[in-house]
């Protein structure tokens, strides 16, 4: 698995975690970084996990509109939280991150659905990401 694979993987648990419990991500992000500080071994992984983190945090009001406008008849709160997690991510990387080629940031985004979310949800992440990508 690559370092970006986990780094997607460490972003979304850090998205989700704040999302859920209703912690500010700035103090989820400072555990993690200690943690980090204490596994070298894990550090490329977490260096992008911030940058993810913190390109969501500055950019959520874009990111959710956008997810949002392309999300048909389904709001943010009705999303289950790993969805919104994993949209806003990718989102990110798709508008924000002109190192990731957007169809590598929708592949990703799914395989997290895959493995973190419901049945529907591979699907409905792929095409939400795949209009906001479109509208680029």
């Amino acid at each position: 698995m690559s370092a970006r694979t986990k780094a997607r993987k460490r972003a979304l648990d850090i998205l989700f975690q704040a999302d859920v419990r209703g912690d500010e991500v700035a103090t989820i992000l400072a555990a993690e970084a200690k943690r980090a500080a204490s596994e070298p071994a894990r550090e490329a992984s977490w260096l992008y996990a911030r940058e993810i983190v913190d390109g969501v945090i500055d950019n959520r009001e874009a990111i959710d509109e956008q997810i949002t406008t392309f999300a048909k008849d389904w709001s943010l709160a009705r999303m289950p939280a790993v969805d919104r997690a994993v949209l806003r991510l990718a989102t990110w990387e798709i508008l924000y991150n002109d190192e990731v080629p957007t169809a590598v940031a929708i592949d990703e985004a799914v395989e997290l659905a895959k493995e973190f979310s419901t049945d529907d949800s591979p699907s409905f992440v792929h095409g939400v990401l795949a209009r906001i990508a479109r509208s680029t």
